[in-house]
């Protein structure tokens, strides 16, 4: 759990985490189809949302990714109840699209994976926004987005499998630490 809580949750407590990902299970248990249907985004900026995360935090061989989680769904379920995020993440995606389709004429969904590439990487980096003012909405989006993705996923249950979690319990004996190779 220290990993967690060294690089996530800062954005929302734990308690709510699981009460977000408790209420987007039961919905889902809920609906004719299974789905989640998305409270704030539209479907256009959900799925930007969703191509997003997935980026973020793609599945491997050893976890599902972002998807996998639900991090989509925790984001627009949080999002929805929250205003600053509201105007964070909707006003981002807004601006991830405008100047997309400045800089290669086309949304941001419809821009080849390398332009993906390339305006993530302008928004990825604090340092950039300093050095062109144009950039300072897409690096504060882009940072509550990837805060927010990594709630979603290290509060999941995938997320918590991911970590190797295990839960308060008791150990007859705590062996120490291992050690680490090469010290």
């Amino acid at each position: 759990m220290g990993a967690v809580a060294g690089s996530v949750l800062r954005v929302i407590p734990l308690q709510a985490a699981e009460h977000v990902h408790q209420m987007i299970e039961a919905e889902k248990a809920d609906a004719k189809t299974g789905a989640y249907v998305p409270k704030y985004f539209n479907a256009h900026d959900y799925k930007t949302l969703q191509t997003l995360c997935e980026t973020i935090l793609p599945a491997d061989e050893d976890s599902g990714g972002a998807i996998e989680a639900g991090a989509p769904e925790f984001i627009d379920l949080i999002t929805s109840e929250n205003d600053k995020y509201k105007m964070i993440l909707g006003d981002g995606l807004k601006w991830l699209d405008s100047t997309c389709v400045s800089r290669y004429g086309k949304a941001y969904l419809d821009c080849t994976p390398q332009q993906q590439k390339e305006i993530l990487d302008l928004i990825a980096y604090r340092k950039n926004a300093a050095q062109d003012d144009a950039l300072k909405q897409g690096v504060e989006f882009f940072s509550l987005l990837r805060n927010l993705t990594s709630d979603g996923f290290f509060t999941s249950k995938i997320g918590i499998k991911y970590l190797g979690y295990k839960g308060n319990t008791y150990l007859p004996e705590f062996p120490g630490c291992p050690p680490v190779p090469g010290v």
